[in-house]
């Protein structure tokens, strides 16, 4: 497994801080030899648990054929000093860092969003939400404000368009709190919540979309993603039973999905619930 997105971008060494930000885990824009990237360090007040959320579902995003900002693990040094807005400075060790891109938040316009390049990717962010039980972009059932900053229209398109790009999964699976065995229980596997369903993105959801994610979904390997959890570094302290459960977790995830896709096709027409078979019936 490559400590790099597909991008190729692999900072080697932090030259300078930049500032930081009142985030849940204290993101700081940095200066690397390879440019300007933002840094999710060891010490944050949301702990090293919501870092290994971001690595492995930021892979996930990529085999999801969803766009990201490019990513990768950045060694801090005892010789760094990299202040962090509420916590001390960051803790040595490996850290999660993206490139910067020129874009802004999305903001919630649905006038914004007729410019995208990839418009087909709104279907798939919110299959990609509801499988990794996503609650920091748009939660359902009103348990959390909206995050439009977690939706990033990137200006590196041709000229005239917007890129749609996700970002900032720290909360996936968990909602912020530490993996453990209980991260693959069944009332979570079969959640019948959408996730990532902003009022924005109702009117351009697109069937034939949300069709070929599902069959991506129905088509996910198991290796790829214990490949993918073998990576998270050992600092970020994950056990062994946590990755087993988290691995379980998102392959079965997948399959209720993919198994149920009348049912996760039909979520915006159900106020954010899967419209899933009775209990007793079997799935499409």
């Amino acid at each position: 497994m490559s400590h790099a997105s597909p991008g190729e971008w692999r900072p080697t060494e932090i030259r300078r801080f930049i500032r930081n930000f009142d985030t849940g885990t204290e993101a700081v824009l940095v200066l690397t030899d390879a440019g300007e990237g933002y840094l999710k360090a060891m010490g944050n007040a949301g702990g090293e648990h919501c870092l290994a959320c971001e690595w492995v579902a930021t892979h996930l995003a990529r085999w999801f054929k969803l766009e990201t900002f490019d990513f990768s693990l950045i060694d801090i040094t005892d010789l760094d000093e990299i202040p962090l807005s509420r916590s001390g400075n960051a803790r040595p060790g490996p850290a999660f860092i993206t490139r910067a891109e020129f874009g802004e938040p999305w903001g919630g316009k649905v006038s914004e969003l007729k410019y995208l390049i990839n418009p087909g990717d709104i279907s798939r962010l919110v299959v990609f939400d509801t499988w990794i039980l996503n609650c920091d972009r748009h939660a359902p059932e009103g348990r959390r404000r909206p995050n439009y900053n977690n939706v990033f229209l990137s200006r590196e398109a041709p000229e005239g368009y917007l890129r749609l790009k996700a970002m900032d999964h720290t909360h996936a699976f968990t909602c912020g709190h530490d993996l453990t065995q209980r991260v693959a229980t069944i009332d979570r596997i079969q959640d019948p919540n959408a996730y990532g369903l902003f009022p924005g993105f109702r009117r351009r959801l697109d069937q034939d979309a949300f069709q070929s994610a599902l069959d991506d979904l129905r088509g996910l390997p198991r290796p790829f993603v214990e490949e993918v959890i073998r990576s998270v570094p050992e600092e970020w302290e994950v056990g062994r039973e946590a990755r087993e459960a988290l691995s379980d977790f998102i392959v079965r995830r997948a399959h209720f999905l993919a198994t149920n896709r009348a049912g996760i096709m039909g979520i915006h027409l159900n106020q954010g619930r899967l419209n899933l078979p009775a209990e007793g019936e079997a799935g499409p």
